[in-house]
């Protein structure tokens, strides 16, 4: 590579569940206070950047592009332009490749990069046939145009769709996220014991490490003037027996995955200040790591967990090989598609993945997912003194991503 692309600094907010501590603040917000600490904490001119690009799922309806929402109310100035990206899962990660991809054709030094997710906000969506009758209930002028457009209404038109199930549910294969997890779990022989054990360890180490992940997280003002401080999806009193007697949600006779096995649905928001090797040189910033190398392939809809293996064979065949990562953040969207994932990759042995837990216990805010593991891959090898890590993801509709990291000795 003819240009570097080092990950200056980065922060997230805690990650909380849906419907809990951060429900009230919408995405644009969530991303406004992490922007606002990414730029007090590094003391960037925000003036001096070349555009904000933000990872984004739900797309609110409120706040559309919401990274130059997100960028003008944190107070990047308004010459800076700013980008809203969407590749589901792996938005997060998709806002840093974009920023690389544009420092590396030398059309710009500086970027702030990151991804967020309000899913406690996703909306609620009336049918089109019920969406046509409101309307023509509101363009009724008179009492005996309103009465027959009232007379049209039907109690099925007053039962909303959930956004967030339709955008769980694949359109192409027509199984939910839950569905393809349990197809992988059956073809690989992954049984429900074996879930919960991977879930169990995720919360272990999760709760073991609050210290350490607490050095990525700025705490979040909440309108009562209160402070989030932590996250709160990890749970110190997991128990095998807890999650054992938890009932499967997508195949409730035979299936294995449950609430317990599965990421938690949460709120958050990650920021990340990106910059050519040259620019963080000459401002004298030190940096979290080099983003090396980055893959993004297309796998079966169907089998949609499997993404990550072709996406990190792809970086071995350019001499990235994932055995020789010291830290590797695979996306735990279910516990079977990371032991699907696992039983593909032989060699990728449990000591080096996601030592820090993962989505099952700390959440996953869609949007938000890919940021967080690079973050949180750089700043375990900040605390090991340098080294190599891997961070891939899962992504709905049938893709895989996976990107390379350095941090040098010091």
């Amino acid at each position: 590579m003819s240009r570097g692309v080092v990950i200056v600094d980065g922060v997230r907010t805690p990650f909380c569940k849906f419907g809990t501590a951060l429900a009230a603040l919408p995405a644009d917000e969530l991303g406004r206070q992490v922007v606002a600490a990414l730029l007090a904490r590094t003391g960037v001119d925000p003036g001096t950047l070349d555009e904000v690009i933000f990872g984004n799922v739900a797309q609110p309806a409120e706040a559309a592009n919401v990274a130059r929402v997100i960028a003008l109310r944190a107070g990047v100035p308004q010459r800076v332009p700013a980008l809203t990206v969407q590749r589901n899962c792996a938005s997060g990660l998709e806002a840093l490749l974009q920023a690389a991809q544009r420092i590396r054709a030398g059309v710009g030094e500086a970027y702030l990069v990151g991804g967020v997710e309000s899913m406690s906000q996703i909306p609620l969506l009336f049918s089109h046939a019920a969406a046509a009758k409101f309307a023509g209930l509101a363009r009724a002028r008179t009492p005996w145009a309103k009465a027959r457009a009232l007379a049209e209404l039907r109690p099925k038109d007053f039962l909303p769709q959930a956004a967030m199930r339709l955008g769980l549910t694949d359109p192409v294969s027509g199984l939910n996220m839950g569905q393809t997890a349990e197809l992988l779990a059956r073809e690989g022989g992954i049984t429900r014991e074996a879930q919960d054990v991977f879930a169990l360890r995720s919360h272990q180490r999760a709760t073991a490490a609050r210290e350490k992940l607490a050095a990525e997280i700025a705490p979040v003002f909440l309108p009562d003037g209160s402070l989030i401080c932590e996250d709160n999806g990890p749970r110190a009193n997991q128990s095998a027996e807890a999650l054992a007697a938890l009932r499967p949600v997508f195949e409730k006779r035979y299936g294995g995955v449950t609430a317990g096995n599965a990421s938690q649905i949460s709120d958050g928001a990650v920021a990340l200040l990106v910059m050519s090797e040259r620019r963080a040189e000459a401002l004298g910033l030190p940096t979290l790591g080099r983003l090396v190398e980055s893959a993004v392939v297309g796998c079966d809809p169907a089998r949609m967990g499997l993404g990550p293996v072709p996406a990190i064979r792809a970086l071995a065949e350019r001499g990235y090989r994932y055995e020789a990562a010291e830290v590797v953040e695979i996306n735990e969207a279910f516990a079977a598609q990371v032991l699907a994932v696992q039983a593909a990759l032989p060699g990728l042995e449990e000591a080096r993945l996601n030592v820090n837990g993962g989505a099952i216990a700390l959440g996953h805010p869609v949007g938000a997912s890919g940021a967080r593991l690079v973050l949180t891959a750089l700043k375990e090898l900040q605390r090991r003194g340098g080294g190599q890590a891997l961070v891939s993801l899962c992504v709905g509709g049938g893709q895989g991503a996976a990107a390379w990291l350095e941090r040098g000795q010091p």
